[in-house]
């Protein structure tokens, strides 16, 4: 049995949200068995929004999750580390609707979480397994999961401009390969989108700290981390999205030109299509058998 796993301490940070420009204080803490990952807004009597995609919000250049009208955005990053690191369940408590960004990537919500510590718990994981190709499109962007016996991530881009024409990159993804190969790629952005959005009020708390920022010549602010940061960058949103179908993932997700809009549809597609997929206890390649479970279920309330 591969058991669920919480925080073994709370932990805290401030930062800016990239959208809002408000200062955040973020906390995480430990939470109970099959409570899965929840969002806290401490600043609204501490109403809570689960980490499902029957809560995603709004997807406008981020992640936000709605509930009751009160939102959380940019959930991707941190719920990409949560998924990669193996923690089940934890409360995220903030006082500003929107998660930090930080320096764009997931490095530094890995570094909080280890510092953390973890902990396991008495209920045993359950690991969604796909049993057959799920698939959506719209247009040029695609994105689909077919069956495998660990999480491998193929992703490709591709954008009108010199430094981006292609990019494609496939990874089996493991904590490992999560925290040294997916985890410190930034967010990016063109210039001359990063001034349209400003004028219609997004990335407000943007700047060349926490963004790699495109001209159109090149690169604006420091050197890159990786020669392809950019479509690893969409591999750790993809997880993060992913993540809200409510369980680790055993398949391998395919996309193609995707984003947020894309990806958060196809968590949903794929717990509609529940004969596509089953419940497990461990993973296939773990050295106990998986145990199968009886009845499929969501995503964690």
């Amino acid at each position: 049995m591969h058991a669920q796993r919480t925080l073994r301490r709370p932990i805290s940070c401030a930062g800016i949200g990239l959208h809002s420009g408000n200062k955040v204080t973020l906390s995480l803490k430990p939470a109970s068995s099959n409570s899965g990952i929840r969002f806290r807004r401490s600043d609204l009597g501490g109403l809570e929004i689960p980490a499902i995609v029957t809560h995603v919000g709004g997807i406008d250049h981020a992640t936000g999750l709605m509930r009751d009208a009160v939102t959380v955005d940019t959930v991707e990053h941190l719920l990409a580390a949560f998924v990669s690191l193996g923690v089940d369940n934890a409360v995220v408590e903030l006082n500003s609707p929107e998660v930090p960004i930080m320096d764009g990537s997931a490095a530094p919500f890995v570094y909080l979480i280890h510092e953390a510590g973890m902990k396991s718990l008495p209920a045993p994981r359950r690991y969604l397994k796909v049993l057959r190709p799920i698939s959506l499109s719209h247009g040029d962007k695609r994105i689909a999961l077919y069956p495998s016996d660990h999480l491998k991530v193929t992703y490709s881009i591709a954008f009108d401009h010199p430094l981006l024409r292609h990019q494609s990159r496939t990874i089996r993804m493991t904590e490992e390969s999560f925290v040294e190969e997916i985890a410190p790629a930034r967010t990016f952005g063109f210039l001359e989108d990063v001034e349209m959005m400003r004028q219609h009020g997004l990335a407000l708390g943007g700047s060349l700290e926490n963004a790699i920022v495109i001209g159109d010549t090149g690169v604006l602010n420091n050197a890159l981390r990786f020669e392809d940061e950019f479509v690893r960058h969409k591999i750790l949103d993809a997880i993060g999205d992913m993540a809200l179908v409510g369980h680790p993932i055993i398949g391998h997700l395919i996309a193609h030109r995707g984003g947020h809009a894309l990806h958060t549809a196809f968590a949903a597609r794929v717990l509609e299509d529940a004969e596509a997929w089953t419940l497990v206890e461990a993973p296939a390649a773990a050295p106990s058998s998986p145990v199968m479970l009886p009845v499929k279920g969501v995503a964690r309330a």
